[in-house]
C-alpha cells in the first residue's frame, strides 16, 4: 500500500494527534457566568457608598455582610479607604460606636422575646432549652461586641487609685479581683524584700 503524505507527518499538537488516532475530541465544559467579584466591584470612593456602609454598620450589620452586596466594595477596599480618607475614617468610627448602642438595644429585644413552650401528655409546660441557649449566645455576642466597640460605656468598670509606691487597680470584675490579689502579694513581697 502506498503511504500518504498525511500519515508520514507527525501531529503538531496532542489534540491533533488524538484526533488523528480516531479518538473523539475532548468535550468542552461550559464556563460558569461570573458573579460579582472583587474585580467587578466599585473601587472609587464616593460619599454615597461611604454613607451606605456606615449607615448599615450603625444599624447592626457586620462589615462582611455589608460587603457581600454586589453594588458595594470588598472589605479590603473599605480598609484601604479608612487609611486614605480621614473623613471616611471618622464616619466609620462613629458608625462602629453607634453599632454598640444598636447591639445594646438588640439585647433588650432578645431578652424580652418569649421562648416557645411545649406541653407533654400530662399538661406540664416545658421550654425549648436549645432555643434558650441560642438566645443566651446571641446576647453574649452582642455584649462582647458592645464592650469592645464602646468600652467606656459598655466595658467593665475600672477605677485607678493612688497608693504609696505605685498605683492599685480597683475593678468590679470578679476575675480581675484574683489578678489584683496577685499584684498586691507581689507588692507586699517587694516591700518585705
Amino acid at each position: 500500500m502506498p503511504e500518504t503524505k498525511a500519515a508520514k507527518r507527525p501531529a503538531k499538537t496532542l489534540k491533533a494527534a488524538k484526533q488523528a488516532q480516531g479518538s473523539p475530541a475532548p468535550v468542552q465544559t461550559p464556563v460558569a457566568p461570573k458573579t460579582a467579584t472583587l474585580y467587578h466591584r466599585p473601587l472609587e470612593y464616593t460619599e454615597d457608598i461611604a454613607e451606605e456602609v456606615c449607615w448599615r454598620l450603625a444599624h447592626g450589620e457586620s462589615l462582611v455582610s455589608i460587603c457581600s452586596s454586589e453594588h458595594l466594595p470588598h472589605c479590603a477596599t473599605i480598609y484601604r479607604w479608612l487609611i486614605r480618607f480621614p473623613t471616611f475614617c471618622e464616619l466609620y468610627t462613629r458608625a462602629r460606636e453607634d453599632q454598640a448602642d444598636t447591639n445594646a438595644d438588640e439585647i433588650l429585644a432578645i431578652a424580652d422575646e418569649k421562648p416557645p413552650e411545649f406541653r407533654d401528655d400530662k399538661g406540664r409546660v416545658y421550654l425549648d432549652q436549645s432555643y434558650l441557649l441560642w438566645q443566651k449566645q446571641r446576647i453574649e455576642a452582642r455584649k462582647w461586641t458592645s464592650a469592645k466597640l464602646k468600652p467606656r460605656k459598655y466595658g467593665d468598670r475600672v477605677a485607678v487609685e493612688g497608693v504609696e509606691g505605685g498605683a492599685a487597680i480597683k475593678t468590679e470584675d470578679a476575675n480581675a479581683s484574683k489578678f489584683l490579689e496577685v499584684i498586691k502579694n507581689m507588692e507586699m513581697t517587694k516591700r518585705a524584700g
